[in-house]
């Protein structure tokens, strides 16, 4: 999702086939890992929206795995929307929606969508503003239906603080490109979603020193 041009070792995908169908390497190593958590907490049916569905691994991931959900996929870039298209027509599931266009960022969009009873989100907030991510957050909750569950994925600071020092090279990195990006903290995430009427219902801790927060709205 093109919010703004990402720190070169940010966000790599690539076209190896020639099909159109991007592969990210960090959607191959964690979308299983991934779709399983979000299959613990998830409804047993409903309606979906992934935001910034990148190359279009992990929706098709999650929709194989929970049929009874309907999927939609969104994405900003050309070539991430052709690349989901490929994907799901690769895959034949009939729970996948055409990917949509749409830049989870600005205000407004919220309304613009069909009511969701999940909306996932994987490896943006750290590539995006704080006000983009609050705007995100809003959003995401004005989206929701009473009950519905946000969930976001990524590399976060806890309580402040960058755990690892792999996690202090990235940061350091995506900030020397643009120092308005960067991790996010969890505790400012947490009040950012109290503020949209959302509360915190889960945190699960996973690989490589990732979070995956959810908040369900009141």
């Amino acid at each position: 999702m093109a919010i703004r041009p990402p720190a070169p070792t940010a966000s790599i995908a690539i076209d190896a086939d020639k099909s159109g169908k991007l592969h990210a390497p960090s959607a191959a190593r964690n979308a299983a890992d991934l779709c399983a958590t979000v299959q613990s907490f998830a409804p047993s049916s409903g309606n979906a929206l992934e935001i910034a569905s990148g190359t279009g691994q992990h929706i098709v991931t999650f929709a194989a795995t929970m049929p009874n959900i309907h999927w939609q996929p969104s994405e900003v870039e050309t070539s991430r929307l052709a690349s989901i298209k490929a994907y799901r027509a690769e895959s034949g599931l009939t729970n996948i929606a055409a990917p949509i266009t749409l830049n989870a960022t600005q205000s407004g969009w919220g309304k613009t969508v069909p009511p969701k009873d999940l909306i996932t989100l994987a490896n943006l907030l750290h590539l995006i503003s704080a006000t983009e991510a609050e705007t995100l957050i809003v959003e995401a909750a004005k989206a929701l239906n009473p009950n519905g569950k946000l969930a976001l994925y990524g590399p976060f600071k806890r309580e402040g603080i960058l755990t690892s020092s792999g996690d202090e090279t990235f940061d350091a990195n995506l900030r020397a490109h643009d120092p308005e990006t960067g991790y996010k903290d969890d505790a400012w995430i947490k009040a950012t979603a109290t503020t949209a009427g959302l509360i915190q219902s889960q945190a699960h801790e996973m690989p490589a020193n990732n979070l995956l927060l959810i908040f369900q709205k009141q």
